[in-house]
C-alpha cells in the first residue's frame, strides 16, 4: 500500500478509526490529548502528558491503536512516546516500558543533567502526617480479638518496609479497632524516627483528591506525592469499590512504594475475598503480606478496655458497674466508651453516684441490650462443658468429688443469675430439695473467699455465660 500521509495525517485517520471502537468518554479522556510529533521508518512518536498517562494507554488502547495504525499503513507500526515532565521530556518505547529508570540513565549527557526524575524532586521537608495523636499502643488493649493485628502492626511501627507484613490488611466490623490501630502505627513509626514521611488518609479524602486532580490535569502531581510518603496508612480501602479510575492510579502508586520497600497499611470491614467491585490484580496486592481480622472483642477484652480507660481518666465506678457494661456492650468499642462518658454526665447532672441503677438506665438508653437469656438447663450445660462432665452425671446421686463439686457451682450460678426458687433448682439439679441449694450456695460463696482456683474457674464460666 501507498502510504504519504505525515504524522498528522496519519494520528488523525487512526484517530477516525479509534473513535468508533472505543466509548465516547475515554477516547476524549485518554486518546484526544495525545500530539503526533513525528512518523519515521514505521514509527509514530507521540507525546503524552505524564508517565501514567503513558502506561493507561500501554494498557488499555495500544492493541486498538496498532491495529489502526497498520490498516492505515498496511504495515505494522510502533508507537514510540515522548512524556512531558516539567518542561523537559523523555522519550520511551513500549519495550523500555518495565524499566523506566534504564531509559533516563541512556539520554545524552546534557539531557540528562537537566532531567528531574519525578520520583527524585525535592519534597517538603515536613509532612502532617494527619495523625490522632490519643491513639497509641498504650491505649490499644490487646486481647485475642486484635492480638495478631496489633503484633504485627508493632512490627511495622518499628521496622516500616522491612517486615514481611507488607501490605498489612486489616478487615473488621466497624467499631473494633482499625483507626486506632493505624494511627498507633503511624504515631510509633514517627516516635521511632521522626524523618519518616509518614501518612494517614481515608479512602474517601483519596478518592476526593485524585478527582481534583484529575479535573486539574494535574494526575501527575497527585502520583508524585503519594510515592512519595514511606508509611501510608489508608482507613476504609472498601470505599474504593466500582471506583476504577482512583483504583487504577492506587494500583500504579501501590507498586512503585511496595517496590522501593516503602509501607502499606490498609483497613476494610471485609476480607479481601468478599470484597466486589475492586479490580483482581489489586486484590492478588493486598493478598502479598499479611491479611488479618479484628474481631468483636470478646467479655475479657471489654472488661480490661472500660477499666484501662477509667483508669486512665481518674474516675471510680463500681466493679458491679464495670461489669454489667461489659456484659451488655458487645458489639463495638465505640460503645464501651461511649457508656462511659454517657454515665459521668447523668452522674453529674443530677447529682447521683454512678451505681448499677442508673448504669442499666444509661445502657438502655444506649444500646438495644440482647439479653441472652440465662437458664438453670443453660448453666448446667456450661459448668459441665467447663469441667469436661457429661450433663446427666449432675442430675445423678453421685457423690464422685468433681461431680458434687459441678453440681453445688451449678446451683451457686442457678440461684445468682436466675429468678428460680431454691426448690426449683434443686428440682432441676437432680431433684434436691431446698436445703441442699442453700447449703451448696453457701459452701461455694466460702470457698470463693479462700481458694484462688476455683474463684478463677468461676469467673471464667461466668464470662462464659454472658459472652
Amino acid at each position: 500500500m501507498d502510504f504519504n500521509f505525515n504524522h498528522e495525517e496519519l494520528w488523525s485517520k487512526c484517530l477516525d478509526i479509534v473513535k468508533d471502537i472505543v466509548p465516547e468518554s475515554n477516547f476524549s479522556t485518554w486518546l484526544l490529548p495525545i500530539i503526533p510529533l513525528k512518523y519515521q521508518n514505521e514509527d509514530l512518536l507521540v507525546q503524552v502528558p505524564t508517565h501514567f498517562f503513558f502506561e493507561h494507554i500501554e494498557t488499555n488502547f495500544s492493541d486498538v491503536i496498532g491495529k489502526s495504525l497498520q490498516r492505515i499503513t498496511g504495515k505494522p507500526t510502533r508507537l514510540l512516546y515522548k512524556i512531558k515532565l516539567s518542561d523537559n521530556f523523555i522519550d520511551i518505547t513500549p519495550e523500555q516500558r518495565p524499566n523506566k529508570e534504564k531509559a533516563i540513565q541512556n539520554l545524552p549527557p546534557n539531557s540528562k543533567a537537566a532531567l528531574v526524575s519525578p520520583f527524585e524532586q525535592l519534597l517538603p521537608n515536613r509532612l502532617d502526617p494527619q495523625l490522632n495523636s490519643s491513639f497509641h499502643f498504650g491505649n490499644f488493649i490487646a486481647g485475642n480479638s486484635n492480638k495478631l493485628s496489633r503484633t504485627a502492626g508493632v512490627s511495622i511501627a518499628e521496622s516500616p518496609g522491612k517486615t514481611i507484613f507488607n501490605p498489612l490488611f486489616i478487615y473488621g466490623k466497624s467499631g473494633v479497632g482499625k483507626t486506632h490501630l493505624l494511627h498507633a502505627i503511624g504515631n510509633h513509626a514517627l516516635y521511632k524516627n521522626p524523618e519518616l514521611r509518614v501518612l494517614y488518609v481515608s479512602s474517601h479524602l483519596f478518592q476526593v483528591q485524585y478527582s481534583q486532580a484529575y479535573l486539574n490535569n494535574s494526575i501527575n502531581d497527585f502520583i508524585h506525592f503519594y510515592q512519595s510518603i514511606d508509611l501510608l496508612l489508608i482507613d476504609d480501602i472498601h470505599e474504593l469499590s466500582g471506583k476504577q479510575g482512583t483504583q487504577n492510579v492506587f494500583y500504579h502508586i501501590f507498586n512503585h512504594l511496595h517496590q522501593n520497600s516503602k509501607q502499606l497499611v490498609l483497613t476494610c470491614d471485609r476480607a479481601p475475598k468478599d470484597w466486589q467491585g475492586v479490580e483482581d490484580r489489586l486484590l492478588t496486592r493486598f493478598k502479598w503480606g499479611l491479611t488479618a481480622e479484628i474481631t468483636q472483642p470478646d467479655y475479657q477484652l471489654r472488661l480490661d478496655i472500660l477499666m484501662s480507660k477509667i483508669q486512665r481518666d481518674g474516675l471510680e465506678f463500681p466493679e458491679e458497674v464495670v461489669e454489667y457494661i461489659a456484659h451488655h456492650a458487645k458489639d463495638n468499642i465505640r460503645d464501651l466508651e461511649g457508656i462511659v462518658v454517657s454515665l459521668m454526665a447523668h452522674s453529674i447532672i443530677i447529682g447521683k453516684n454512678v451505681d448499677l441503677e442508673l448504669c442499666k438506665q444509661v445502657v438502655d438508653n444506649s444500646i438495644q441490650v440482647k439479653e441472652r437469656p440465662i437458664s438453670v438447663e443453660l448453666i448446667e450445660n456450661e459448668v459441665c462443658k467447663y469441667y469436661k462432665l457429661e450433663p446427666e452425671l449432675i442430675q445423678t446421686r453421685s457423690k464422685k468429688q468433681e461431680v458434687a463439686h459441678a453440681r453445688q457451682i451449678a446451683m451457686y450460678l442457678s440461684k445468682k443469675y436466675t429468678d428460680s426458687s431454691y426448690a426449683r433448682i434443686g428440682e432441676l439439679l437432680g431433684k434436691r430439695n431446698h436445703a441442699t441449694v442453700i447449703h451448696a450456695c453457701k459452701t461455694v460463696n466460702d470457698w470463693i473467699e479462700t481458694d484462688k482456683s476455683l474463684r478463677s474457674d468461676i469467673q471464667t464460666i461466668e464470662k462464659i455465660l454472658f459472652q
